[in-house]
C-alpha cells in the first residue's frame, strides 16, 4: 500500500506475456501489454521510475492524465517487457528454448515496445508541446545486434521529455559521430551486450568525446558496475532511469583534447600482447582446433555441424582472451569461460572439452605472461573440486 492506494502489480501480466512469447503469439503479447498500460496507469509510479515533468498547462488530455500515461508507459517498459525479455535470454542459455524461438520472442518484445510508444504518444504532445528537455542520440556500438536494451532506454527518455535519435543496431563509429555533430546532440548513449566489442566501443567513446560530445555507456559488455566504461573515461548508466538522472545533471561537453589513442587510457597495451593475439587470431584458432581434435577424442565423431560450432567456440575463446588483455582484466575471460561451461553442460556437452583449448592457447602464448596468467586462472576455475574421502 502506498498513500492508501494499492500499487497494481505487473507480476500476473508478466507471466501471461511470458506464455505468449513462448507460444510465438504476437497478437496476444501486444494485447497483454496494452492491457497492462491501463492497469499501471492507475498505480503510483514505482520507486526509481519517476514521472516525466509537465512543461505546459493541461490541454485536451490534461496534464494529470498525460503524466499518469507516461508513468504507466515507463512501468510497462521496465517492469513488464524488460524482465520478460531477460527471462527469454536465460531460457536460451538453459537450452529450454531454441535459437529460433529466442529470435521470435525478441521480435515480439520489440513489437510490444512499439505498442507502448504508440499508446503513449498522445501523452507526449500535451506534456511537452514541442519543447524538449534536450536532444540525445542512442545507439548500439558497431557490431552489436542486441538492440532491444537501447530501444528501451530511448522510449523511457522520450517519456521523460527528451528528443531521442535512436540509431539502432551495429552503427559504424564514423556515422555515429557525424550524426551527433549534425544534430548537435547533447550526449551520446552507447549500448553493448557483447564484451568482445569493447575495443570498438572505446574508439566510439573517444571519437565522440573528441567531437565535444559527452558519452554515457550501458549494457552488460561494460562489465560489473560499468568498470570498463569508466576505464574508457565514459559515464556509466546502469539502466534507463539512471541514464535519465545522469542526463539531468547537464553533462559537460568534452574538449578537443578528449580525442586520444587507447594507450592513454590503457597503458598496459604497450606490452603488445593484445595486438599480437588479435593479429594472429586465425592461426591461434587453427592450431587450437588441431590440438582439441587430438586431445578430446569425442570430436572425431562430430558431425559437420558440430565441428562448425566447435570452431566458432574456439574463435569466441580467442576473442574473449584478446578482450581481457585489452582491458587487463582476467575476470572478463573467466566469466565467459564459466558461462560457456554452463551453456555446454545444458546441451549435454562435457565442459572438460574446454581444457584442451585452454592448454593449447597457453602453450602457443607461453611468451606472453599476461595471456598465460588469464588462461591459467580460467583453467584452475574450471577444475572440479577434489573429492572428499569417504
Amino acid at each position: 500500500m502506498t498513500d492508501g492506494k494499492e500499487t497494481h502489480s505487473l507480476a500476473e501480466p508478466r507471466e501471461r506475456l511470458w506464455q505468449a512469447l513462448g507460444e510465438c503469439d504476437e497478437t496476444r503479447a501486444v494485447a497483454i501489454v496494452r492491457g497492462a498500460l491501463g492497469t499501471a496507469g492507475h498505480a503510483p509510479a514505482a520507486a526509481g521510475h519517476g514521472q516525466a515533468p509537465d512543461h505546459t498547462p493541461a490541454t485536451a488530455m490534461g496534464a494529470s492524465a498525460a503524466g499518469r500515461m507516461r508513468a504507466a508507459g515507463e512501468r510497462v517498459l521496465l517492469e513488464l517487457i524488460a524482465p520478460t525479455q531477460e527471462r527469454v535470454g536465460l531460457a536460451w542459455a538453459a537450452n529450454d528454448i531454441t535459437v529460433a524461438q529466442e529470435h521470435v520472442a525478441t521480435a515480439i518484445s520489440e513489437r510490444c515496445v512499439a505498442a507502448v510508444a504508440d499508446a503513449t504518444a498522445p501523452a507526449l504532445a500535451p506534456a511537452f508541446a514541442g519543447t524538449f528537455v534536450g536532444r540525445v542520440l542512442v545507439s548500439c556500438v558497431d557490431g552489436e545486434w542486441h538492440s532491444l536494451p537501447a530501444r528501451l532506454v530511448s522510449e523511457v527518455l522520450r517519456l521523460r521529455g527528451w528528443r531521442v535519435d535512436y540509431l539502432g543496431a551495429q552503427v559504424p563509429t564514423e556515422h555515429l559521430v557525424a550524426h551527433a555533430r549534425r544534430t548537435r546532440a547533447q550526449a551520446v548513449l552507447l549500448s553493448s551486450s557483447i564484451p568482445t566489442l569493447l575495443p570498438g566501443a572505446h574508439n566510439a567513446i573517444s571519437s565522440c568525446q573528441g567531437a565535444g560530445i559527452p558519452v554515457l555507456a550501458g549494457g552488460a559488455a561494460f562489465g560489473p558496475q560499468g568498470r570498463y566504461a569508466r576505464l574508457m573515461q565514459a559515464e556509466w548508466a546502469k539502466d534507463a532511469p539512471d541514464a535519465a538522472a545522469l542526463l539531468g545533471r547537464h553533462l559537460k561537453p568534452s574538449g578537443a583534447h578528449a580525442a586520444r589513442l587507447p594507450d592513454l587510457d590503457l597503458p598496459h597495451l604497450a606490452d603488445q600482447e593484445y595486438t599480437m593475439v588479435r593479429r594472429t587470431k586465425p592461426q591461434l584458432v587453427k592450431q587450437t582446433l588441431a590440438d582439441v581434435e587430438e586431445d578430446f577424442p569425442e570430436t572425431r565423431h562430430y558431425s559437420e555441424y558440430q565441428m562448425e560450432r566447435t570452431v566458432e567456440d574456439i574463435d569466441f575463446i580467442v576473442g574473449y582472451l584478446a578482450t581481457a588483455l585489452y582491458v587487463d582484466d582476467p575476470d572478463l575471460f573467466t566469466r565467459f569461460i564459466m558461462w560457456t561451461a554452463d551453456i555446454l553442460a545444458a546441451r549435454d556437452v562435457p565442459p572438460r572439452c574446454l581444457f584442451p583449448a585452454l592448454d593449447s592457447l597457453r602453450n602457443q602464448l607461453k611468451d606472453f605472461p599476461r595471456a598465460v596468467g588469464v588462461l591459467t586462472t580460467a583453467h584452475d576455475l574450471l577444475m572440479p573440486p577434489p573429492a572428499h574421502p569417504g
